[in-house]
Protein backbone atom coordinates (compact mmCIF):
# COMPACT_ATOMS: atom_id res chain seq x y z
CA UNK A 1 0.00 0.00 0.00
CA UNK A 2 0.82 3.12 -0.71
CA UNK A 3 1.08 5.94 1.74
CA UNK A 4 -1.94 8.65 1.79
CA UNK A 5 -0.66 11.85 -0.78
CA UNK A 6 2.08 9.79 -2.30
CA UNK A 7 1.97 10.05 -6.08
CA UNK A 8 1.04 6.64 -8.79
CA UNK A 9 2.63 6.42 -12.18
CA UNK A 10 1.04 3.71 -14.01
CA UNK A 11 4.16 3.34 -16.65
CA UNK A 12 3.93 0.53 -20.41
CA UNK A 13 6.09 -0.98 -22.51
CA UNK A 14 4.54 -1.44 -25.60
CA UNK A 15 5.16 -4.75 -26.98
CA UNK A 16 5.34 -4.48 -30.64
CA UNK A 17 8.55 -6.52 -32.12
CA UNK A 18 10.06 -9.87 -30.60
CA UNK A 19 12.88 -9.36 -27.66
CA UNK A 20 16.40 -10.79 -27.31
CA UNK A 21 16.89 -12.68 -24.62
CA UNK A 22 18.22 -11.21 -21.48
CA UNK A 23 21.87 -11.04 -20.69
CA UNK A 24 22.17 -12.76 -17.29
CA UNK A 25 25.35 -12.39 -15.11
CA UNK A 26 27.17 -16.04 -15.30
CA UNK A 27 26.04 -17.16 -12.14
CA UNK A 28 22.46 -16.39 -12.03
CA UNK A 29 19.90 -17.88 -13.08
CA UNK A 30 15.92 -18.33 -13.95
CA UNK A 31 13.46 -20.51 -11.66
CA UNK A 32 9.95 -20.79 -10.92
CA UNK A 33 8.01 -20.61 -8.00
CA UNK A 34 6.82 -23.69 -5.72
CA UNK A 35 5.75 -23.61 -2.24
CA UNK A 36 8.84 -25.15 -1.16
CA UNK A 37 10.69 -21.77 -1.51
CA UNK A 38 7.37 -19.33 -1.38
CA UNK A 39 8.90 -17.81 2.24
CA UNK A 40 12.30 -17.34 0.29
CA UNK A 41 10.79 -14.99 -2.23
CA UNK A 42 8.09 -13.29 0.23
CA UNK A 43 11.39 -12.97 2.70
CA UNK A 44 12.82 -10.77 -0.40
CA UNK A 45 9.50 -9.03 -1.06
CA UNK A 46 9.92 -8.05 2.82
CA UNK A 47 13.24 -7.01 2.36
CA UNK A 48 13.28 -5.20 -0.79
CA UNK A 49 10.23 -2.91 0.23
CA UNK A 50 11.44 -1.92 4.03
CA UNK A 51 12.49 1.42 2.65
CA UNK A 52 9.20 2.21 1.00
CA UNK A 53 8.05 1.43 -2.94
CA UNK A 54 5.48 -0.92 -2.03
CA UNK A 55 4.42 -3.72 0.81
CA UNK A 56 4.29 -6.92 1.22
CA UNK A 57 1.32 -8.52 3.55
CA UNK A 58 2.22 -10.87 6.46
CA UNK A 59 3.74 -14.51 4.87
CA UNK A 60 -0.15 -16.44 5.27
CA UNK A 61 -1.77 -13.46 4.02
CA UNK A 62 0.43 -13.24 0.96
CA UNK A 63 0.43 -16.81 0.09
CA UNK A 64 -2.86 -17.73 0.66
CA UNK A 65 -3.94 -14.12 -1.05
CA UNK A 66 -1.86 -14.79 -4.24
CA UNK A 67 -2.92 -18.59 -4.87
CA UNK A 68 -6.83 -17.04 -4.65
CA UNK A 69 -5.79 -14.67 -7.31
CA UNK A 70 -7.47 -15.25 -10.83
CA UNK A 71 -4.74 -13.30 -11.87
CA UNK A 72 -2.19 -15.62 -10.55
CA UNK A 73 -0.09 -17.82 -12.52
CA UNK A 74 2.79 -19.41 -11.09
CA UNK A 75 4.77 -20.10 -14.41
CA UNK A 76 4.43 -15.45 -14.50
CA UNK A 77 6.64 -15.36 -11.09
CA UNK A 78 9.96 -14.90 -12.56
CA UNK A 79 13.08 -15.77 -10.03
CA UNK A 80 16.82 -15.33 -10.32
CA UNK A 81 18.35 -17.15 -8.14
CA UNK A 82 22.23 -17.06 -7.19
CA UNK A 83 24.50 -19.54 -5.26
CA UNK A 84 22.80 -17.91 -2.11
CA UNK A 85 19.19 -18.20 -2.91
CA UNK A 86 16.69 -16.23 -4.82
CA UNK A 87 17.98 -12.27 -5.94
CA UNK A 88 15.57 -11.07 -7.73
CA UNK A 89 11.63 -11.57 -8.52
CA UNK A 90 9.38 -10.35 -11.09
CA UNK A 91 5.62 -11.10 -10.08
CA UNK A 92 3.36 -10.92 -12.86
CA UNK A 93 -0.47 -11.12 -13.58
CA UNK A 94 -2.22 -13.23 -16.28
CA UNK A 95 -2.94 -9.09 -17.59
CA UNK A 96 -0.01 -8.72 -18.65
CA UNK A 97 0.70 -6.76 -15.25
CA UNK A 98 3.73 -6.52 -13.42
CA UNK A 99 2.70 -6.68 -9.49
CA UNK A 100 6.11 -6.87 -7.69
CA UNK A 101 10.18 -5.86 -9.44
CA UNK A 102 12.13 -6.47 -6.19
CA UNK A 103 16.52 -7.19 -6.35
CA UNK A 104 18.08 -8.15 -3.47
CA UNK A 105 20.45 -5.20 -2.33
CA UNK A 106 23.73 -7.28 -2.50
CA UNK A 107 22.63 -7.69 -6.46
CA UNK A 108 21.62 -4.42 -7.24
CA UNK A 109 22.89 -2.37 -10.11
CA UNK A 110 23.78 -5.33 -12.01
CA UNK A 111 21.21 -5.50 -14.92
CA UNK A 112 19.53 -7.93 -12.78
CA UNK A 113 15.95 -6.00 -12.75
CA UNK A 114 16.46 -5.07 -16.29
CA UNK A 115 16.83 -8.36 -17.05
CA UNK A 116 13.82 -9.60 -15.39
CA UNK A 117 11.80 -6.97 -17.38
CA UNK A 118 13.16 -8.07 -20.54
CA UNK A 119 12.12 -11.75 -19.29
CA UNK A 120 8.79 -10.42 -18.58
CA UNK A 121 8.57 -8.48 -21.53
CA UNK A 122 9.44 -11.25 -24.28
CA UNK A 123 7.09 -13.85 -22.01
CA UNK A 124 3.63 -11.53 -22.85
CA UNK A 125 4.91 -10.64 -26.27
CA UNK A 126 5.11 -14.19 -26.99
CA UNK A 127 1.36 -14.95 -25.25
CA UNK A 128 0.11 -12.44 -27.49
CA UNK A 129 0.02 -8.89 -25.53
CA UNK A 130 0.01 -5.55 -26.81
CA UNK A 131 1.69 -4.47 -23.85
CA UNK A 132 2.76 -4.35 -20.31
CA UNK A 133 1.90 -2.15 -17.63
CA UNK A 134 3.02 -1.83 -13.67
CA UNK A 135 2.48 1.32 -11.19
CA UNK A 136 5.18 3.15 -9.57
CA UNK A 137 5.38 5.16 -6.49
CA UNK A 138 6.80 8.90 -7.42
CA UNK A 139 10.09 8.75 -4.48
CA UNK A 140 11.35 5.16 -6.09
CA UNK A 141 13.47 7.13 -8.18
CA UNK A 142 15.64 4.37 -8.81
CA UNK A 143 12.33 2.18 -10.15
CA UNK A 144 11.41 4.72 -12.38
CA UNK A 145 15.01 5.28 -13.78
CA UNK A 146 14.81 1.39 -14.36
CA UNK A 147 11.71 1.62 -16.28
CA UNK A 148 12.30 4.28 -18.45
CA UNK A 149 15.82 3.02 -19.72
CA UNK A 150 13.93 -0.69 -20.13
CA UNK A 151 11.96 1.61 -22.86
CA UNK A 152 8.38 2.30 -20.42
CA UNK A 153 6.89 5.33 -20.75
CA UNK A 154 4.36 7.05 -17.88
CA UNK A 155 0.72 6.48 -19.60
CA UNK A 156 -0.82 8.39 -16.22
CA UNK A 157 -0.43 9.28 -12.56
CA UNK A 158 -3.08 9.45 -9.38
Amino acid sequence: MSEPGTQIFRMQKLLDHPFDPPSWPADVSLTELIPDIAREVHDLLTLGYKNGGGSVAPFSDWWSGLLSDAEFDASLCFLARDTKGIIGIAQCWTSAFVKDLVVHPRRRNEGIGASLLLHAFAVFYHRGARAVDLKVEEGNTSAIRLYLKSGMQAIWSA
